[in-house]
């Protein structure tokens, strides 16, 4: 006959959805601790010594590990980047290192400085036409403007 904690996990097995129902079958906890066994790394064949992809990609890891995280079974997930708790140490230690904001595109990291240059270049526009048409609309003109950003 079953324990009173075994009968508590299977009522807890029968609330879980179908995609954690299977995976826990096929992978129960526990047992994907061992790299080799666990489908959220590559593994290397042991005969070809050539290197296999997870049985998982990071984009399913990440919604199994939403899912699991939802209903409560997080932990009994193998270890994973997805899982909260390495996303929270990974955050931690790139604030660490002082490291808060994403890199981004170049137009978004200039983005600063090139209004700024047009701000000083909007302020300096009514000595720059002076100076223009003082010259003789070009003749002698030694400092053209670039419109690059100096950073």
């Amino acid at each position: 006959m079953a324990t009173p904690a075994a009968s508590e996990f299977v009522a807890l097995a029968r609330t879980l959805p179908l995609r954690l129902t299977r995976f826990f079958a096929r992978w129960p906890p526990g047992t994907a601790n061992d790299v080799r066994a666990n489908p959220f790394k590559p593994t290397v064949h042991p005969v070809t010594h050539r290197w296999h992809n997870p049985v998982f990609s990071l984009r399913r890891q990440a919604e199994l590990c939403k899912l699991a995280r939802r209903h409560g079974v997080e932990e009994l997930l193998p270890p994973s980047r997805k899982r909260s708790d390495e996303v929270e140490k990974r955050a931690r230690e790139r604030a660490e290192k002082g490291i808060i904001k994403v890199r981004g595109h170049r137009d978004e990291r200039t983005l600063k400085g090139r209004i700024e240059m047009r701000k000083e270049a909007m302020r300096k526009m009514p000595k720059l036409i002076e100076s223009w048409k003082r010259r003789g609309h070009g003749k002698g003109w030694k400092e053209w403007p670039t419109g690059k950003a100096k950073f």
